[in-house]
């Protein structure tokens, strides 16, 4: 499992028919979206993506798309530890709709998910194995019960932890799950016959720049870079005769 998502989608009915019938963007609708949800942030317009490639941008990059019942922004500033802290206008903006918050990282595991009914938050779940369950709010939807229900364990390999899983199922495989149930497609495994298939869905591209912060990308790039230096050179990695990691030599 490798997928990444930070993205929201406005509904105002069904998202997996919204989204298999959606056709192109409008250009300027979809620009009034972004001068609507990012008033007064400088804006440049890039080259565009669809959403399962786009739905983890780089970060400072905005995709989008004003569609027929349906609005959709990936950013990864909305990748929240606890989504219920949502920017309070992108809440606001979902009056009389549906808004869906997904975001995770393959990386560590993380997976976030929110769900607001007309701007009322109805359930917000965190949780990773590294910070356990950040955030826990409203009642479990279906589609999660057999995760809770330890229907889902993760297996434990001995050669790569001496610890079992940290969590009763794996964040990545519930995510899944969470995008097919909220959002009508899911990025990895097998899809069904009735979803939508997310590359088919065409976003609009744009730099967006925070006036109140406008070395805002800088600062997260340089931070990105210091995290990587401060981890030291890539280490290797074979299977010994039995079984346990055995540390490979140079690089």
């Amino acid at each position: 499992m490798g997928a990444k998502t930070g993205f929201l989608l406005y509904t105002d009915s069904d998202a997996k028919e919204v989204l298999r019938t959606a056709p192109a963007p409008d250009p300027e609708q979809t620009a009034a979206l972004i001068e609507c949800l990012y008033a007064d942030w400088v804006v440049r317009e890039v080259e565009g993506s669809s959403l399962g490639d786009g739905c983890y941008p780089p970060y400072g990059t905005t995709y989008a798309a004003r569609l027929p019942g349906a609005d959709i922004i990936c950013d990864q500033r909305v990748m929240l530890d606890r989504p219920s802290q949502l920017a309070a206008h992108l809440v606001e903006a979902s009056a009389g709709r549906r808004l869906v918050l997904h975001a995770m990282h393959s990386v560590v595991d993380w997976l976030a998910f929110a769900v607001w009914e007309d701007g009322r938050l109805i359930r917000s779940l965190s949780l990773s194995p590294d910070n356990g369950v950040m955030e826990n709010i409203g009642a479990p939807f279906p589609f999660e019960a057999g995760y809770w229900a330890g229907e889902h364990p993760v297996t434990h390999h001995p050669a790569w932890s001496d610890e079992p899983y940290a969590l009763p199922f794996h964040p990545l495989e519930l995510g899944e799950d969470a995008l097919r149930e909220l959002c009508g497609f899911i990025l990895e495994g097998m899809p069904e016959p009735d979803d939508a298939d997310p590359f088919d869905v065409a976003l609009l591209g744009y730099q967006l720049t925070d006036p109140s912060d406008p070395d805002e990308v800088a600062k997260h790039n340089a931070a990105i870079e210091e995290a990587v230096q401060a981890m030291g050179p890539p280490r290797r990695f074979t299977f010994g005769p039995d079984g346990s990691l055995v540390e490979i030599d140079g690089f």
